[in-house]
């Protein structure tokens, strides 16, 4: 895991970053809603967008929501944009109706992305008006909280469809079912492999706590260690089980329908994108399909009859 610096100058504050991932991927990240409320806030915080305009004057408002529902809402506004390049603007908490909260810092801020081959170097300098302002931004935690928005999710995810990968080596089509559990994985997997009379795949039950500790990784939080990040069961006519814990405290919320979809991993990328263009006509797209961060052409979709599909091109 790369590691997240801080430098500070006066009222300015640069932060640099590099991801293991492609600039057209790094780029989505930072400037599609539902990725950036996939990562953008520490967990058991999550971030919900309540609309983004990713342009020139446009604004992304949006809350950063706790565990026991409080929420600070924010607001970014755009100012420059180029693709691939750089863009620049202003953050500032918002006030109830969405106007800016003057009993807080504002910072102007220009993120920087450098496309280095195989990775990319994202560079965020922050201006405040005075020292004091962005003292005060600091000892609210904001450090530690974007450390923890660039670590934590996206290494859950890379982990899972590293695991994935490792479990499914090459592009043969198939059709899995994909379960989500607000914590008690393993209590359901053991039941189905006694149903089914099978053996979990490779490694067996893959934990959170099994994330190797490297240089600059947060360590995994002790309440969620022997949650499960990853399992596959075998049940039926080479009918694969695979599932993840997704519990509230990890900011997830899961009711029945939700927890639950087909998902279909195609041979190729345009039948990928075959499937769901005509799986989500007249229905609803959950996540468009795209190239991901974590090394897959993903989406998701329920179909116009109310069932949830899930969409995997593993990229190799």
């Amino acid at each position: 895991m790369n590691k997240t610096s801080f430098t500070s100058d006066k009222n300015k504050l640069t932060v640099i970053r590099t991801f293991d991932a492609a600039i057209d991927l790094v780029w989505r990240a930072w400037t599609e809603p539902e990725l950036l409320d996939l990562w953008w806030a520490p967990k058991p915080w999550k971030s919900v967008t309540k609309s983004m305009d990713f342009k020139e004057n446009g604004q992304r408002l949006y809350a950063m929501v706790g565990p026991e529902g409080e929420e600070h809402k924010c607001i970014t506004t755009y100012k420059t944009i180029s693709r691939h390049h750089h863009f620049t603007g202003e953050d500032a908490f918002a006030d109830q109706e969405w106007g800016i909260n003057e009993d807080f810092p504002v910072a102007q801020f220009q993120n920087q992305f450098e496309d280095e081959s195989d990775h990319t170097v994202v560079t965020i300098v922050s201006e405040y008006a005075s020292e004091e302002h962005l003292q005060q931004v600091v000892e609210m935690g904001m450090k530690e909280g974007l450390s923890m928005a660039f670590d934590n999710l996206d290494e859950y995810i890379k982990q899972q469809f590293n695991l994935r990968s490792e479990l499914k080596v090459d592009n043969k089509p198939r059709v899995t079912t994909y379960l989500n559990f607000p914590g008690n994985t393993e209590e359901a997997f053991t039941f189905y492999k006694s149903v089914f009379r099978t053996e979990f795949s490779g490694k067996g039950i893959q934990r959170f706590g099994d994330i190797p500790a490297e240089a600059g990784h947060p360590p995994v939080a002790d309440t969620i260690k022997k949650m499960v990040l990853h399992v596959e069961l075998p049940i039926l006519g080479g009918h694969v089980l695979m599932a993840t814990d997704a519990p509230k405290e990890m900011g997830f919320t899961l009711n029945q329908g939700n927890n639950m979809h087909i998902c279909l991993e195609p041979d190729t990328r345009e039948e990928t994108q075959r499937l769901f263009d005509e799986l989500s006509k007249d229905g609803n797209i959950t996540m468009p399909l795209q190239d991901m961060f974590f090394g897959a052409f993903f989406g998701e979709c329920s179909d116009k009859y109310g069932i949830n599909w899930m969409f995997n091109y593993q990229i190799r």
